[in-house]
Formats: C-alpha cells, structure tokens, sequence
C-alpha cells in the first residue's frame, strides 16, 4: 500500500492541506478557496477534505499527519516577548491568550478530532524548515542553497541552508524581531495597506516613487550588515507587543500618522514604497550572495512571504552568483503544508527523493461515489517521464478540477446559457474573443496552489490594448488603478519580448521590456503625477507594462497546461503576438474563484464578456443580470 502523509498549515494566515503519496505531492490547496474567505487562517477542514478526496481515502488510510510548525516554540517566544515589553503589550496579550489556551496550545488532540478516524500520530515540523523542505525537495534540483525569508515563525525570521538528495541542513538563521519580512509589512502597514496581503500592493506602488527615504531608514531604522542579516532599532516599532506594526516614533520620522486605508495616496507612499522595496532587494541579494559564499552551491531555493517579491527575485536570478533559481509558488505560509508532508517523507521516514512525473505510467479508476459527486472528482493522475525543465510541483495545479458532467450538471441546473464547443475548436475561438479585445474569464483543469493565477483560474485579455489594463482594474478586478498586469507569454518566445531567457512558470520573476518593444514616451509624460504615468503607453505591449518597463512574466509550456498554451499559440497565430494579459479570477476582496458557480458570480458582477468553464462558452449579453450587482459590487469595493 502506499505512504499517505497530510500537511497542515493554519492559525495564523493562509491555512493550507497538501496530500503526498509516496513522495508525491497529489493534492494541495488553501481554505479560502472553498470558504470564500480570504486569507482564512482556521483549521483547512474543506481543503482536508478535497485533499482526501482527491486521492479517494479517508482520515483513516492516512499514514502520518504533520503540522508546519512547533506550537509551543511559538507560545515559548510569545510569552518572552510580552514579558519583556510589559507592561506594553497587555491588551495585546489578552486578545492572543484564549485562542492559544483553549486550541493552540492542544493541537495534536485538536488535529486527532477533526481528522475522524486517524489514529496515528501528529508530527511538528519547524517553521522555516517547513519552508525550506517546501523549496528545496520539489525543486528539479538534485543539490542546491536554500534561503528562506518571512515575517516570524517560532523565533526564526530568515534562514540558510543546503539541501543535498533527501537532506536538508539548516546552516544560520535570523531571529525575531529581527526580520525583513516584518519590516517589510510595517511599511505595508505605514502607507495604509493590509499587513500579510498588501505587501504585493507596495511593491507594485514602489516604481512610482524616488527611493528619497532610504538614507533615513539605514539611518535610524535597520542596520544591513554584509551577509544580508539585518539589525533592527525596535525604538520605532510596536509589533512585538502591539496591535500595530508602528507607533509615534515612526510617524515623527517620517512626517504623520499612517495614511487611512482606501484614502487617496500621495507621493509620499509612493516614495516610502520605492524606499522599503530598494532596502529588501538590497537585503535579498546580499542574503543569497552569503548562502553562495556559504554553500558553494550553484543552484538556489526560495521559499516564505518575502520569496513573493518577485522584483527582488528577479535581480537575484539577474545579477546574483547562482546559475539558476527555483522558488515555490506557494511560498508563503500555505507552502508549508507541502514542507512538513515531504519532511515527513524523507526526513522522518528516510525515503529517497523520486521523479513523481517517471514513476511508471498509471490511472487510478474512480470509484462508484466520486462518479456520483462528480463537484469535486479526482483527477486522473497520470504519470510521464518528465522534460527537464519539470518540477515536483506539477505546474502548481494541484486543486480540484470540475469534469463536463459536473459543468453541464451546473449550467442545466440553473438554465444559463451556453454553448458546448470542440476541444479542437476552443482555443481559437477564446484567441479571437481576446483580439477583438474581449476579456475572458478561465476556468479550466485543476485550481492553483498558492497566490497566483496560471491558467486554471484566470481572467484574460489582449495585451496589446491601451486601454486594457484600467479596464480590467477599475471595471473587472474593482483593485486600485495603480496596479500592473502580469503577462503570459509563450515560453518559446519570451526573450523576444523581455529581458528573460529563462523558464518562469510561476509568475515569481520580474524583468523589464525590451527596448526594441519599447514606445518612445511623449515629452509631455514627465509632467504626469504619480499614478497618472501609467496611462502612457510605453510598449507595444501595455497592457502589461509597468511605469519602469518591468513585467512579472509567467511562461508558458504546452506540456504543463495544454488549453492555456494553445489559446496563447492562436492568439500569436492571429496577432503575431505571444504575450496576453493575465490576472488572477477574481475581484478585490474575495479569494480566486474554485467552482464554476464563483467563476459564474464572478463572471456576472464584472464586466467580463466571455466565460469559459471547461468546453462550455458564456457569452455576458445572453446572460440574464443578477439581481444584486450593485450591492455585491460595493461590498468589495470598500473592501
């Protein structure tokens, strides 16, 4: 029989299942999916559930269950940390203590309990080792660094290691309060985003600012010594006793409180955001050049929040020493489910690493009642000998997926019309909607694991378009006007647009245009305030150009996903370009879709114009209006 091990992550941001199966990973995905809530931090009990589903078992046939962190390291810190700034931190320390002392604190029994039927044992990873195994034993790398970068885990912030075949070695870390990623969100927080989900905004908003703060944050703020490790003045900051990331000594520093969430942003957060993004690249290449000097090692690992950076990301793989870089795309806390799970494996277990793709080619039948409930069937798993460039992260499509049965299930249900179209047929007919310049909302094979939209679960459009991406901002995603697109571009073709000849499937890289795709940029431009810039043209592709010609690419490979590649391969045949616009589906506030009914609420509260559900094709004006657009459409606008 074969070895099942359930990962958990959960209790603080992003909860997370990921299933392994003899060293595979099967299934992984995060709770908000099913629970439409996003960043859910609660136990993953839906996203347990898919997971054992997906492999046709239950709690029962598991053969370990592993937690992505030790609980009571973390409570260990905690308390120092309360104790230590006492008697600061008080009302902190009493919203904290009952949710540790009635779950936290007992999450073996509290994991024995939901898992019903599991009577084995509940193992406890280490944070950061969590992510370190995360990066490291599904990269295609038989030997490699690892750096792993975030706000805290127990009292690790950032770490180095090596990982060689099944081992892992943790050689240094940097601990709390010591930590770029918490630097990092008290930046977020300052210039008046969310903490653990408007850091992507910051770095988004930081092209349009001048990096006129980083004398004063070297300053007064941090201390970057030579080998990326960081010494932070906690003078100015109150997150580890407080309920806010900074106090009054910042706000003096940097002239005012933090600006009101969804109040109008000034050249000052965009100046602050240029300062903290230049401060953590510079932190991240000096990080990644000791672990190089450290290691000897010419390949590089990357996992935990900052590892999202892809600006940082991109200038590690650029002007760094290593040959090549593999970060996890899930590599922030959920990622850490698929860490303990293959620390189980190989670190536990002492089982070899195995090339999950080469393992022998089979198909698991589905059984009578999978066939019934055809919402969330397995998929069927099918195993090839992989090219070279395959990881253990099957493309990140490790979600459920929904069969035609279980699409025409839901269409017939509810009377909305569709019309089913050929295989054959589909991609071409999507790559026309797109170059009429109709936006298209994907739903197709198996949801995404972690925070990006790579085809399964996207909303796409014609990158050429001006005016696409304030459409697709303001009238679709209902997001800030300021944020920029990402591109998916035919891996084939991707040096002939950007400054990247390399493989980036997970959209974690960033490289600038090329000049020769470049558009000269009237005179008149340089007047422009701030976020008014990005209305200017500036390639022939600028529906994805950011206001430093930067792009966040996600290439992609037929083999990985046929349906998303063959759309772009018709787009190109018909526009002579490989580049489409691609953007997570769904709107601000809400996490990205997983079934087809939130792809189809979606679908209609937007301005979208064509859904795609597998081989069924929607069309917005034969669709009759929901009656609560306007309601829907303001609650995630003052989200």
């Amino acid at each position: 029989m074969p070895i099942r091990i359930l990962g958990i992550s959960a209790y603080y941001h992003d909860s997370a299942a990921c299933l392994v199966e003899d060293g595979c990973i099967v299934a992984a995905a995060q709770e908000e999916r099913f629970t439409r809530r996003k960043h859910d931090a609660r136990f993953p009990a839906r996203a347990v559930d898919y997971c054992l589903r997906e492999a046709g078992i239950t709690a029962k046939d598991l053969d370990h269950v592993g937690f992505y962190e030790k609980p009571l390291v973390k409570f260990d810190r905690l308390l120092e940390t309360y104790a230590a700034c006492a008697p600061r931190g008080w009302k902190s320390y009493l919203m904290a203590m009952p949710l540790w002392l009635s779950e936290k604190l007992w999450m073996s029994d509290d994991i024995r309990e939901r898992l019903d039927g599991y009577e084995g044992e509940v193992s406890f990873g280490e944070h950061h080792e969590s992510h370190a195994a995360s990066a490291f034993y599904p990269s295609p790398f038989e030997q490699a660094a690892i750096v792993t970068m975030d706000g805290v885990g127990e009292w690790t912030t950032s770490s180095i290691g090596v990982g060689r075949g099944s081992e892992i070695e943790m050689l240094r870390e940097l601990r709390f309060p010591h930590s770029l990623g918490l630097l990092y969100s008290a930046f977020t927080y300052y210039t008046g985003f969310r903490v653990n989900s408007g850091e992507y905004k910051v770095m988004g908003l930081a092209p349009y600012g001048e990096p006129k703060y980083v004398k004063t944050i070297k300053d007064h703020l941090v201390e970057i010594r030579d080998d990326g490790s960081l010494w932070m003045n906690m003078a100015y900051f109150t997150y580890p006793y407080g309920l806010t990331m900074t106090g009054g000594r910042f706000d003096a520093l940097f002239g005012g409180p933090p600006r009101e969430p969804e109040t109008k942003l000034t050249q000052r957060e965009m100046d602050l955001a240029r300062s903290i993004q230049d401060i953590t690249e510079e932190v991240m290449l000096k990080m990644t050049a000791f672990a190089h000097r450290e290691t000897g090692l010419r390949d590089l690992c990357l996992a935990g929040g900052v590892a999202l950076n892809c600006v940082g990301n991109g200038r590690i793989l650029r002007e760094g020493a290593f040959e090549q870089i593999w970060i996890q795309p899930a590599a922030g806390d959920a990622g850490g489910a698929v860490g303990v799970a293959m620390s189980l494996w190989h670190r536990y277990l002492g089982k070899p690493r195995v090339s999950c793709e080469a393992a022998g080619t089979w198909e698991r039948p589905r059984r009578a009642a999978e066939r019934v409930d055809p919402a969330f069937a397995p998929s069927a798993l099918r195993r090839t000998s992989p090219p070279k460039y395959a990881d253990g992260m099957s493309g990140a499509f490790l979600g459920p997926r929904f069969d035609e049965a279980a699409i025409r299930s839901f269409l017939d249900v509810h009377g909305y019309p569709a019309t089913r179209v050929d295989a054959s047929a589909l991609a071409d007919l999507v790559a026309g909607y797109m170059a009429d310049e109709k936006v298209v909302g994907l739903l197709q094979g198996r949801m995404e694991f972690g925070p990006r939209a790579l085809g399964g679960r996207s909303i796409i459009g014609d990158a050429r378009s001006p005016k696409m991406q304030s459409v697709m901002n303001l009238k679709i995603k209902f997001r800030e006007s300021f944020r920029p697109f990402a591109p998916a571009v035919l891996r084939e073709h991707v040096a002939e647009w950007f400054e990247l000849d390399e493989d980036s499937p997970y959209m974690l890289l960033v490289a600038d245009v090329l000049p020769s795709r470049r558009l000269p940029v009237p005179a008149e431009a340089n007047t422009l305030w701030g976020i008014e810039k990005l209305n200017v043209p500036r390639s022939t592709v600028p529906a994805i150009t950011h206001v430093d010609y930067s792009a966040r690419i996600q290439t992609v490979r037929r083999e990985t996903n046929p349906l998303y590649y063959d759309i772009i391969d018709r787009f190109y045949r018909r526009t002579g370009c490989p580049v489409i616009v691609n953007t997570s589906f769904n709107v601000r506030g809400e996490p990205i879709v997983c079934t087809p009914e939130d792809a189809f609420r979606c679908f209609m509260r937007t301005n979208m114009d064509v859904l795609v559900l597998e081989n069924f094709v929607l069309v917005k004006s034969e669709q009759t209006p929901l009656a609560d657009d306007e309601s829907w459409k303001k609650e995630f606008v003052l989200d």
